[in-house]
Order: structure tokens, then sequence, then C-alpha cells
């Protein structure tokens, strides 16, 4: 008897553990649609986050795993920015600012990657619209959590507005 009585609690024990460390779902990225942040921009202007990528890219999956999931950068991203992750390779329209891109068969990329990354192809590449009317900043390479902080403080804070990257970064305390 005392065997059995034992055994079911060592069971509940076992049972009740697992059930409570089960891992909370984390909170990720907002990733939209470039229409669906073409319509938002309209009501709701803030800068966009373009995380452009390639299916055969490793860095950029290693970036979606280390950086993008990263929980102070999705918290950053989601309060401060559109974010679209969008495959620079894509065979499909894409339409920013009531301009439509195509797909490059020559180079074998849609041309809107082509334009954000002023043609400098890398990937992957965070690209930056402080507004649609503005030129793009283009950071190609993988960064850390802690590489990405600066740049993501310095446009979703507005300092692009009032001082220059060189000034604003030789300034930045990471507090990632």
């Amino acid at each position: 008897m005392e065997k059995k009585a034992v055994f079911a609690l060592i069971s509940f024990w076992f049972i009740f553990s697992f059930a409570r460390s089960r891992p909370a779902d984390k909170e990720k990225i907002n990733w939209l649609s470039v229409n669906e942040v073409n319509m938002k921009m309209k009501v709701e202007p803030r800068p966009v986050l373009i995380d452009l990528y390639t299916n055969w890219c490793y860095w950029c999956k290693v970036m979606d795993k280390k950086t993008y999931s990263d929980p102070r950068v999705v918290e950053y991203i989601n309060k401060h920015f559109y974010a679209i992750k969008l495959n620079a390779e894509t065979e499909d329209s894409v339409i920013w600012n009531d301009r439509s891109y195509q797909y490059d068969l020559d180079n074998k990329v849609n041309d809107f990657s082509i334009y954000v990354t002023q043609g400098r192809l890398a990937f992957p590449n965070t690209v930056i619209f402080p507004d649609v009317e503005q030129m793009p900043a283009s950071i190609p390479g993988f960064m850390k959590p802690k590489e990405i902080e600066v740049i993501l403080t310095y446009f979703g804070g507005g300092s692009y507005k009032m001082m220059d990257f060189g000034k604003y970064s030789s300034n930045f305390k990471s507090t990632w």
C-alpha cells in the first residue's frame, strides 16, 4: 500500500511539474504585408522596417532566430515601427508609395529590392524608411540584438530628425 502511495505522489509531481513548466508563447514581431503598411501609413505614419531576405540565405535564418525573436527587439519594433518581412526574390508585384515594382528576370530579384538597397543587394538586409517620401536606409548583414538597438532607437525614437547617425551612435549607450 505504501509503495502505491509513493508512486502516486511521484506521478502527480511529474504531471504537475511538466504542466507548469510549459513555455509560454513568445511575443512575435507583428509582420505586415506591404499593402497593409501602405494603408496604415495613410492613417498613422511611423517608420517602416523591412526585413529583406531570401529563402537560401543562411544568415537571414540566423537573424530570424537570434535577433527578430529577441523580446527586446520584438517589443521595440512592434511599438515604434510597421514591420514588413519581404522576400527579395518575390515574383509578385510590390506596390510602394503608389509605384509598382516587378520581378527583374535579369537580376532574379524584385525591382523593389534593388530600389530599397540602392542596387547593393546583400542579405539579410534591414531597410528603414523614416517615412515613405524619404530614401530608405539600407543596412546589409546579420546584426545581433545589441547591434541593431542603435539603429532601431535612432529611427524609432525620432532622432534621425535632429542629428546624423554618426553623432547619435557615438553618444549611444546600449541597454540591451
